[in-house]
């Protein structure tokens, strides 16, 4: 089988297991797009926290951060005590992880609930990429949350 083909074949078998995750954060995205237009960033901001960040709830909070004096400890606290669950689903999903070359990163950097729930229950073919898998469905909810924070902004 081509590389390629092994590639779309995987992101056809994710997508699918992805499309209850759009609706949500497609949703939850623009509603922190308004939030963050409401406060007065220009639409810029909320695709790129949304794109460098990934963390959802904090990212609601570091829009009052940057409005706020920098302290830097508080915000490190903040974000560890609000996403401190992240470690343990890291720690349970090194296994899985472990053997995906280059796109572990990625998937570390992007693993949230709903890809932690995905990646760690899908029942993936033998004969499809499960690297692939994994990566696309962290990739498509990254994917869908940038959309909906960008749509969001620039409302």
């Amino acid at each position: 089988m081509k590389k390629g083909n092994k590639i779309w074949i995987a992101f056809r078998t994710a997508f699918p297991s992805t499309i209850p995750i759009f609706a949500g954060f497609v949703f939850l995205g623009i509603a922190y797009g308004i939030y963050m237009h409401s406060l007065g960033f220009n639409a810029i901001y909320p695709f790129l926290i949304s794109l460098t960040v990934f963390a959802g709830s904090i990212e609601f909070v570091t829009a009052n951060l940057l409005l706020g004096a920098f302290n830097p400890v508080q915000a490190l606290f903040l974000t560890l005590m609000v996403n401190a669950r992240h470690l343990f689903y890291g720690i349970s999903m090194l296994d899985k992880y472990g053997d995906k070359g280059k796109k572990k990163w990625y998937m570390i950097f992007g693993l949230c609930d709903e890809s932690f729930a995905i990646n760690s229950t899908m029942n993936i073919p033998k004969n499809v990429d499960q690297g692939w898998v994994m990566f696309f469905v962290t990739l498509l909810n990254h994917s869908y949350w940038v959309l909906g924070a960008t749509l969001g902004g620039i409302t």
